[in-house]
């Protein structure tokens, strides 16, 4: 019989804060979208509808870009536990979305022109917009590093 081994494990609470708030977030941007939806009648797609496809692009891509940092960060934080590596990666993907999101508020910030001429507005916008989705691939990038280097000694190579 293998001897008896203690091990605790840190919980992921970091990751798990993160994707509360996110998917909070989440509902709030699909009911935004499901609303203009109904207001127009319009089902699948966008029918050249730019108010809808601004709110459409802005939910979508806060799905596409939080399940996986967040299973990632939970994972990250099951190897090192949730100190402050996992902190400060966390909170600069929170400022990300919460960027990007804002920044797709308004047309301003998705199409940065209305009716062909540019908004008042749209620089600060789009530049939310455009740092959002910089500081999101940022944070993933150095999130997946991270995760490598503390997996390294683990691999059967």
């Amino acid at each position: 019989m293998p001897d008896a081994m203690t091990t605790t494990m840190t919980l992921p609470v970091i990751s798990a804060a993160l994707a509360g708030i996110i998917l909070i977030l989440q509902q709030i941007l699909m009911l935004a979208t499901g609303t203009r939806r109904g207001k127009t009648g319009q089902g699948v797609g966008v029918a050249g509808d730019v108010e809808l496809e601004r709110l459409a692009r802005r939910h979508g891509n806060l799905a596409e870009n939080s399940g996986i940092f967040i299973a990632s960060l939970a994972l990250l934080g099951l190897l090192i536990g949730s100190g402050m590596t996992v902190q400060i990666l966390a909170l600069v993907f929170l400022v990300a979305r919460l960027s990007h999101a804002l920044g797709f508020s308004t047309l301003r910030g998705s199409h940065g022109k209305i009716d062909g001429e540019n908004a008042p507005g749209s620089v600060l916008f789009v530049a939310l917009r455009a740092g959002g989705a910089t500081l999101t691939a940022l944070s993933g990038i150095a999130l997946g590093g991270f995760i490598l280097v503390n997996v390294w000694g683990y691999l059967p190579f």
